[in-house]
């Protein structure tokens, strides 16, 4: 039975007939006048705006109004008010995403004050995340070539402690990149272990320049973490098509950073479009992790895989590329000599 309301009066013809009329789209208690018919909230008796309501988006099929259908902590889910169209939308909360991992690099910002001469740190380097060397290896290298004794303890502080350097020049050269109108990009985790514990390597890669457009390490594989890779990698546009495995994870992420792209989930080998891109990328990572016999710390393997990346996308030809970094393919436009350069600019 309707519970008539005597404290309260109707703002068209203040009658105190009234009784509860259901809720409106902000979860407000409605009310109706017997006389006049009247609907309204206490908000409208007292000349308040429904703040609440004010910078919804408008429904981009029909054009009306929408409400806010569920409020989460990452995104919020809008539904039209037209009942005939009930399109939903969800809008992404940039301030409560997580950064990613590949955001959280700390080192040193510059080759200043070394005991050894830059080419040699630049060789290790190469040797160590393009060839694949181990420490001591590179050591025993230097010492029959070069006829220079350097520790293997040093050498592996060089594969970390300049990550900062690599980050900044992979920023400045990509910071105009636009790869949304690349047809796919493909996203998938692989295990790696820290100290023994399992945990995940998030991967997004472009199909057209193969260049990795982010990742991150996480313990777990729950929404947020996928959220926060995608986040990291919307920088770069928005694809026609996200292609990932069935990971329920993937499922809201995809379809709040990038609402315009298509979501492809690939079922099995037989589909037309599968993810044997990225799983390539795994296979080149993992036969440069298995040799490093996993990680020690988390902002070691983070640290280092990194570096791994940076190396992958800028310095190391691509055979499927026509022997072309990523970046190159991408418009990044660098030869040798550019590479150099970048390197004695830091």
């Amino acid at each position: 039975m309707c519970k008539l309301m005597n404290n309260l009066s109707c703002p068209r013809c203040h009658s105190h007939n009234l009784y509860r009329f259901g809720k409106d789209k902000a979860g407000k208690q409605k009310y109706q006048c017997r006389n006049c018919k009247r609907q309204f909230t206490l908000e409208d008796c007292s000349g308040k705006k429904k703040s609440l309501l004010r910078g919804y988006p408008r429904c981009p099929v029909c054009g009306y109004g929408m409400y806010l259908h569920h409020d989460y902590e990452y995104y919020s889910h809008y539904t039209c008010n037209s009942k005939k169209c009930a399109h939903s939308v969800y809008v992404a909360k940039p301030n409560n995403i997580q950064s990613a991992s590949c955001e959280l690099i700390k080192g040193k910002m510059d080759f200043k004050r070394m005991r050894f001469p830059l080419f040699l740190i630049l060789s290790a380097l190469n040797l160590y995340y393009l060839n694949g060397s181990s420490t001591r290896r590179i050591s025993q290298f230097f010492k029959v070539t070069y006829n220079i004794k350097v520790s293997h303890v040093t050498i592996a502080s060089w594969c970390k402690k300049f990550a900062p350097i690599f980050l900044s020049i992979a920023n400045r050269l990509t910071k105009n990149l636009d790869l949304g109108t690349s047809d796919e990009w493909h996203a998938d985790e692989t295990v790696v272990f820290i100290n023994g514990e399992k945990h995940y390597l998030w991967l997004i890669i472009d199909s057209e320049t193969r260049m990795v457009l982010g990742f991150n390490l996480t313990a777990s594989r729950d929404a947020s973490q996928a959220f926060a890779l995608f986040k990291s990698a919307s920088k770069f546009g928005c694809p026609s098509a996200i292609v990932t495995d069935r990971l329920d994870s993937y499922n809201l992420a995809a379809k709040t950073i990038f609402n315009n792209s298509k979501h492809i989930k690939v079922q099995s080998f037989k589909d037309d479009i599968s993810n044997n891109l990225i799983e390539a990328f795994n296979d080149t990572f993992k036969d440069w992790y298995k040799l490093k016999r996993g990680f020690k710390s988390f902002e070691s393997a983070n640290t280092l895989i990194a570096m791994f990346i940076f190396h992958y996308n800028f310095l190391r030809p691509h055979y499927s590329l026509n022997n072309l970094t990523p970046a190159q393919v991408a418009g990044i436009l660098v030869d040798e000599k550019a590479m150099n350069n970048w390197l004695l600019s830091a």
